[in-house]
């Protein structure tokens, strides 16, 4: 029969990322965490991780039993911890992966609000455009903008794509007019994501369905921040994602292009290594985005 005791050991350790840190986390000696693990394959006949100098990697068998047992052992502690302190109030730390321009559509104010009403919780966030390895980065909770790919995560779509997305500046537009259709577009310049030979692609929603027109700008930048910048510079129009674009449309330093047409694939997804029992920190904290994030998304309906 298995010990409980090895598995939440071998779970402290994907989650410390070292015998060494697991060990200090867990009061006892790095060869010891090292023995129980080894006890640990040698009863289960596969090997869990691959040991290197650097650092540790989850095999295939290693991600299979950290996905299952990872929520039942952060359940029996919270499950502990709750009988101790007498409450089931959320507590610990959420790690929070996250696009670069996170905070840029999703306001500080709202983070306060959240430690505010959970003060026995903990947030680190951690800002990259890259998609993080949720295992090995200990991350609790990824929220990831765009379409879902199958990562081997759990996750849905907590915030879909609205009707803002192509905009400009009101300079812009009374400069150069507004385009009327799609086939406009190539009489006018747009900021876009830098491409071979300066042309993009756009994949469009609209009346018809889905569309894709080609475009082209003397502007182009690899980061959603920097087209919004140019185009609120006058540079050209912008395919921005909607949250982003939203915000700007309501405070008036942008204004919709061609309104009837919303981008493909844009929206706001939440992914976790697990399905079982998240702790109650991390799904207070989903709670919060999806309330916050759908409220913004029916003020600019």
């Amino acid at each position: 029969m298995l010990d409980l005791n090895d598995i939440a050991m071998f779970v402290q350790v994907v989650r410390s990322g070292s015998f060494a840190e697991a060990a200090r986390r867990l009061g006892m000696p790095p060869n010891t965490v090292s023995r129980r693990i080894q006890q640990l394959e040698e009863q289960l006949g596969t090997r869990l991780l691959q040991r290197s100098t650097r650092k540790l990697t989850l095999t295939s068998a290693g991600e299979y039993l950290h996905e299952r047992c990872v929520g039942a052992i952060d359940g029996l502690f919270e499950a502990g911890q709750e009988l101790k302190t007498g409450s089931n109030e959320p507590s610990g730390l959420v790690r929070v992966a996250a696009p670069a321009d996170f905070f840029d559509f999703f306001q500080m104010e709202w983070v306060s609000e959240f430690l505010a009403a959970y003060p026995r919780v903990r947030l680190d966030f951690v800002l990259s455009d890259a998609q993080a390895d949720l295992i090995a980065e200990q991350i609790d909770v990824a929220f990831r903008g765009g379409p879902l790919r199958d990562s081997g995560y759990v996750g849905r779509q907590i915030v879909g794509s609205r009707s803002v997305g192509m905009v400009a500046s009101p300079a812009y537009i009374a400069a150069r007019g507004a385009p009327r259709t799609l086939q406009d577009l190539a009489s006018h310049d747009c900021v876009v994501t830098a491409q071979p030979g300066g042309h993009a692609i756009w994949r469009l929603i609209g009346p018809h369905g889905e569309e894709d027109v080609q475009v082209i700008g003397r502007f182009s930048g690899n980061t959603a921040q920097a087209l919004r910048k140019a185009a609120l510079a006058g540079l050209g129009i912008a395919l921005l994602p909607p949250v982003m674009a939203g915000i700007e449309v309501e405070a008036g330093t942008l204004v919709p292009v061609l309104a009837q047409y919303r981008p493909k694939g844009y929206g706001l997804n939440v992914l976790y290594p697990s399905r079982r029992q998240l702790p109650l920190a991390v799904s207070a904290f989903i709670g919060l985005v999806i309330q916050k994030m759908n409220a913004t998304d029916t003020s600019q309906e």
